[in-house]
C-alpha cells in the first residue's frame, strides 16, 4: 500500500500542490453511496477502492447502498447533499447517462447535478443465445429474425437497462425486428435464456462467462471494440460485420454539482490511484471489468457522449418511463 501513497503524492505534485490538495480535507468520514443494492457491479467497485481511499487520504469512506427506483433513490440523494466533498456516488451508465433520457420525470438532472470524478470501470456485453435457438451467428440471427419477423425473443434485466437498450440498438442497426422480455434483474433473464424459455440477449460479460464456457449458452459477439481474453473465439459485432454497435456497461464516481474544484480534483487523482493498484486492477479484471481510471474532464466528455447516444436509440424506439 506504500506504492499507493507514493504514487498519489507522486501525481499530486505533478498537478501542483495548491491545485489538487484541498487544506484539511478530509476532516471527517466520507460517504460513498451505491443506488443499488449490495453485490452488483457498482456495489464492487466502491468497495474495491474504499481500502485504497483510506489509506491514502487518511479517512474512512463508508458505503452505503440506496436501492431502488433505478438508481433514482441514491442519485437524487448526492444531487440534494451538501457539496462538500463528504458524500460521493458511484453509478452505472443508466445512474449517469440512460436514465435521463427513459425518464419523463426523473427526480435528478445526472447533466447538470453532478461533478464526474472518473469513469471507474467498463465491460461488454456479450450477445448470447439459448442453445436451442436455430442461429449460431450474428449473421443467422439477423437472417432468421427477417424471416420470421418479431418472433425472437430478446430477454432483459429491465426495461431501459443497458442490455435491453442494447438489443434496441442491434435491431435499429440491422433493420430487424423482435420482442423484448424484460425480467426484474439480469439473474432471472439468464435463468430462462438457458432454460430456452427466451431466444437471445444481451448480458454482462462476467454473468454469462461461466454459462458460455460450460456449453449452456451459445456466444454470438462480444459487444466492445476488441475481443476480451475470456472468450477469445467470439467475434465482436464489428467483426460480425454490424457497424456502430460498440457498447459497454460502465460504472463511474461523482460528487454533488458545486463541490470545491480541489476536492473534485483530491478525489478524483486518489481514486484512479486506488483504480491502478495492481492487485485491486487484477481483482477487477477477474470479474470481468476493464478499469479506465480517467480524468474529471474525460468522464464528463464521455458521460455527455454516452447521454446524446442512447437519447437517440430511446428516442428513436419511443421508449419511456415515468
Amino acid at each position: 500500500m506504500n506504492k499507493l501513497i507514493c504514487a498519489f503524492a507522486a501525481g499530486a505534485a505533478m498537478l501542483g500542490g495548491p491545485a489538487v490538495q484541498a487544506a484539511g480535507y478530509p476532516e471527517k468520514p466520507v460517504t460513498m453511496i451505491v443506488p443499488f443494492v449490495p453485490g452488483g457491479s457498482s456495489d464492487i467497485t466502491a468497495r474495491s477502492v474504499t481500502p485504497a481511499l483510506s489509506k491514502l487520504l487518511g479517512q474512512t469512506f463508508v458505503v452505503e447502498n440506496k436501492p431502488g427506483a433505478n438508481s433514482a433513490i441514491g442519485a437524487q440523494a448526492l444531487a440534494r447533499s451538501t457539496p462538500d466533498g463528504y458524500t460521493m456516488m458511484v453509478g452505472s451508465i443508466g445512474t449517469f447517462a440512460i436514465n435521463e433520457a427513459l425518464y419523463k420525470n426523473l427526480s435528478y438532472n445526472p447533466s447538470k447535478d453532478f461533478e464526474y470524478l472518473t469513469q471507474a470501470v467498463r465491460n461488454p456485453n456479450v450477445l448470447v443465445a439459448a442453445t436451442t435457438f436455430p442461429a449460431g451467428s450474428v449473421a443467422e440471427l439477423v437472417d432468421y429474425a427477417k424471416k420470421h419477423p418479431g418472433s425472437v425473443s430478446y430477454a432483459s434485466s429491465g426495461t431501459g437497462s443497458s442490455d435491453h437498450l442494447s438489443a434496441v440498438l442491434f435491431r435499429q442497426r440491422t433493420d430487424s425486428t423482435g420482442v423484448d422480455v424484460p425480467y426484474k434483474g439480469g439473474g432471472a433473464a439468464i435463468a430462462d435464456l438457458i432454460g430456452g424459455q427466451v431466444n437471445v440477449s444481451f448480458q454482462n460479460l462476467g454473468a454469462v462467462q461461466n454459462h458460455i464456457k460450460a456449453g449452456k449458452l451459445k456466444a454470438l459477439a462480444i459487444t466492445g471494440d476488441a475481443r476480451t481474453p475470456e472468450l477469445p473465439d467470439v467475434p465482436t459485432l464489428t467483426e460480425a460485420g454490424i457497424k456502430d454497435m460498440v457498447v459497454y456497461s460502465w460504472q463511474g464516481f461523482a460528487v454533488p454539482k458545486g463541490t470545491p474544484p480541489a476536492v473534485v480534483q483530491q478525489l478524483s487523482k486518489a481514486l484512479q490511484t486506488a483504480l491502478r493498484d495492481p492487485k485491486t486492477e487484477q481483482t477487477l479484471q477477474g470479474l470481468g471489468f476493464e478499469v479506465v481510471a480517467n480524468t474529471p474532464q474525460q468522464f464528463t466528455a464521455f458521460q455527455q457522449g454516452e447521454v446524446k447516444r442512447w437519447k437517440d436509440v430511446i428516442q428513436k424506439a419511443n421508449i419511456q418511463l415515468e
